[in-house]
Order: structure tokens, then C-alpha cells, then sequence
């Protein structure tokens, strides 16, 4: 084994347990020594995240879903070398949810790499009810639609009256689900057989509440 993959692993080891972690950012070192206690601390704070142990520490309800395991090829001067790409997808139905893809010639590194990459990508979810339907008040949907792009991927996400459920495809209602919306309506175009650009177009949607947010803060 190579000294890149045993230390991917032996790292990957570490997340599981939080005492015998080292941590090698500011941020890091201020989660373990319990100076930030939550991660809308983080979050409020603009500190970038850089170690998935720190998700770990804070959010350790985290759930993990596969939402593909594709092949890719890289033509190098010998011949074609063949790896795995995983896309992983992590949330904690509470309003955090991270995208990850992760490469490797093993599939379950492949999946090992790409579910620690989602952990280091969460993002907040700001929930409301938006629909003219419902104005029921609870936090059930999404607060306004919301648009997002990668690719040839666009993905629309609305809000939906209460008790309708997440209409969506398969991976976007996965996704919906780790995040902790319970009721939205999904429309896309583009190459949507492309689960990656998908995935990765509703994280950009779902970011982009945030954005809002932080415009009008600046503006008031």
C-alpha cells in the first residue's frame, strides 16, 4: 500500500474518534478544545471549513447516501488508467446538507473519499414556508424559489404546500430529504442522466438562500 492511501485511511480512521484527533487548523483546534460548540457559530463567523472532523464533532447525526458510482478514464502515455468517481451526498435532515466526489481505483475508497469530501462542503439550510398555498408559518419548504446551475444542469427548486412531499427525481429527492425539506417541487432540463451536475446544481440552488440572506443583511 502507498503512503497516500494509508494515510487517507489512517485519517479517515480519526473521524470516528474525535479524542485521538490532531487538529491542523485554527478552526480545528478551537472545536476540539470546545471554544466553538456549534456549527452555526461557524457558519455565522464566515470560517472556512478544512477538516471533516470538525463536521463530525459538530454535527454528529450526519447522515451518508451513494447517489452514484461511475467509471473514468484518463489517457496517460502508456495507456487508458481507470479509476472510480463516487458522489456522496451528507445531511442531518435539520437543515445541513454537503455534495463530495471522491476518485480511486477501489470503490469503497472511492465512496470513503467522496463521503469526507461532502462532510467538508456543508452548508446551512434557511427553511421557511414560501408557498402561496399553505402560509401555514412552519419550516417545512423553502422560503422562495431558488434556481441553480452546473453544467448543462439546471435545477429549479419551489415551495410547496405542506403535506405534498418532495416531487422531485430520485437523487434531487435524497438530497431534499438529508437537508430536511419535506415539501418542494423540482424542475430541470439540461443532461439530467448526469447525477453529479444534478446533485451538485441543487447545492448550488440551496446556497443561494444564503446568499440572499447575507445581501440584505449587508443592505439593512
Amino acid at each position: 500500500m502507498n503512503n497516500r492511501r494509508y494515510e487517507r485511511r489512517e485519517r479517515e480512521r480519526t473521524i470516528f474518534n474525535i479524542e485521538a484527533w490532531t487538529p491542523k487548523t485554527e478552526l480545528g483546534r478551537d472545536v476540539k478544545e470546545k471554544r466553538v460548540t456549534s456549527i452555526e457559530q461557524v457558519f455565522h463567523d464566515g470560517r472556512k471549513i478544512e477538516e471533516p472532523e470538525i463536521i463530525e464533532a459538530l454535527l454528529p447525526d450526519l447522515n451518508s447516501e451513494i447517489i452514484e458510482i461511475a467509471n473514468v478514464q484518463r489517457m496517460t502515455k502508456n495507456n487508458r488508467k481507470m479509476k472510480y468517481r463516487a458522489t456522496a451526498v451528507v445531511g442531518d435532515g435539520k437543515g445541513h446538507v454537503g455534495v463530495g466526489s471522491g476518485k480511486d481505483v477501489e470503490v469503497k475508497a472511492a465512496i470513503e473519499s467522496a463521503i469526507l469530501d461532502a462532510k467538508s462542503n456543508v452548508i446551512p439550510i434557511i427553511m421557511g414556508c414560501g408557498s402561496w398555498q399553505c402560509l401555514c408559518g412552519t419550516k417545512h419548504s423553502l422560503p422562495i424559489k431558488v434556481t441553480g446551475r452546473c453544467g448543462s444542469v439546471e435545477v429549479i427548486l419551489k415551495p410547496a404546500p405542506r403535506g405534498l412531499g418532495i416531487v422531485a427525481n430520485p437523487p434531487v429527492k435524497k438530497m431534499l430529504e438529508l437537508a430536511g425539506v419535506k415539501d418542494a417541487w423540482e424542475f430541470s432540463r439540461g443532461r439530467t442522466r448526469a447525477k453529479y451536475n444534478t446533485v451538485l446544481a441543487v447545492y448550488r440552488a440551496l446556497g443561494s438562500i444564503n446568499e440572499m440572506k447575507n445581501i440584505t443583511e449587508k443592505m439593512q
